[in-house]
């Protein structure tokens, strides 16, 4: 690469970045579309090798998602709707058992002060934090209700994001090879190279390990079902969303699926019936959907997943957090390769220099 194209793409990425952090506010349905069309575009291309148009390939994927997504909306929203306000009704016996039984456990195993603990006051803020929580959503609500050009954006945006997913998963493959043929020919085998890197790092995630926590999801749910809890859908979704960060959902899903089933049966009993559903997803996702979803493809480390959703949340808002990943990985690949640059450079030193200083120490 010239000294005049490194200079040209930095300044293109500085302008990319400045456009994001200024157009953030009307991103989200673009970014939503093209996340959409990246994840269906393997779809289409698997109906086109059988035979299919584009054209028809990409009806068939859209009407298949939309149809999706409506079957969603209509079964699971008003359910998880009413999990939610169960949750919150519960929230003071969940005080009150900690109170009554975890913590004279906790005070004599650790010799803690009774004192130290206003459970009284705790219960009246949280109490008091869930009712200011429905004021305001009761006067936001309001608000949007009376405000004519707030539904008009909201609809306009939720009408994008088919529109944009429909167009972009049309013309996918013919955007791809403009760009490629847009790169300067001297640097193009090596950016197809990184691109090719950074699909196969997003792969892992948005394509499979999405897959994975949305099947982690459903077993969880489901199992909870099983056993009872009223709170199973919304446990399910919060233990498979967690479930990005390896084990993090099933910590988070077990505690939180053994807690509202204790308070809803009062039978230790029934805290060895969530164990084994959650073993047996642990077990499901270990032998099955891992290897299957998601393979050997190399991902994202945990802790980079954290950062780069915390860090494009900051930043950016939703937005930000939409990027975090592709971001994220496209880092990740040019780091791999300034780390191998730097090894073979006469920086680090190489093999063979390395050697000959050992042979000749003076």
């Amino acid at each position: 690469m010239t000294e005049s194209q490194r200079w040209f793409f930095l300044i293109l990425a500085l302008v990319a970045g400045g456009l994001v952090y200024l157009l953030s506010p009307i991103l989200s349905p673009f970014l939503v579309g093209a996340l959409l069309a990246y994840l269906a575009d393997p779809v289409a291309d698997r109906l086109e090798d059988a035979g299919l148009s584009r054209a028809v390939s990409v009806i068939i994927v859209f009407i298949a998602m939309s149809a999706l997504v409506f079957m969603l909306f209509l079964l699971f929203i008003p359910k998880l709707g009413l999990q939610i306000q169960i949750l919150i009704e519960r929230i003071p016996q969940v005080i009150q058992l900690f109170e009554q039984q975890v913590m004279p456990w906790l005070v004599t195993t650790f010799s803690l002060e009774p004192a130290m603990f206003d459970f009284a006051h705790l219960k009246e803020l949280i109490l008091g934090d869930l009712q200011k929580t429905g004021n305001i959503m009761a006067q936001l609500v309001g608000g949007i209700t009376r405000s004519g050009v707030a539904i008009a954006a909201w609809l306009a945006n939720l009408v994008l994001i088919p529109v944009v997913t429909f167009y972009l998963l049309r013309d996918w493959d013919v955007m791809i090879e403009k760009v490629k043929h847009l790169l300067p020919r001297n640097i193009e085998p090596k950016v197809s190279l990184w691109a090719s890197e950074c699909d196969e790092v997003l792969g892992a995630f948005m394509k499979g390990q999405l897959l994975v926590m949305v099947a982690l999801g459903t077993i969880y749910a489901i199992g909870l079902w099983i056993v009872g809890l009223d709170l199973a859908l919304l446990v399910g979704m919060i233990a498979g969303l967690a479930s990005i960060v390896p084990y993090m959902g099933f910590i988070i899903g077990i505690i939180a699926a053994g807690v509202a089933a204790f308070m809803q049966f009062n039978d230790p009993i029934v805290l060895a019936y969530v164990g084994v559903v959650f073993a047996i997803g642990q077990l499901l996702e270990g032998m099955l959907l891992t290897p299957l979803l998601v393979g050997d493809r190399i991902g994202l480390h945990p802790v980079a997943v954290i950062f780069a959703i915390m860090a494009g949340g900051q930043l950016f808002g939703f937005v930000g957090i939409l990027l975090a990943l592709p971001v994220a990985a496209v880092i990740m690949v040019l780091l791999r390769h300034l780390h191998e640059g730097y090894k073979s450079s006469s920086l680090y030193g190489s093999e063979d220099h390395r050697i000959i200083e050992t042979q000749n120490p003076e």
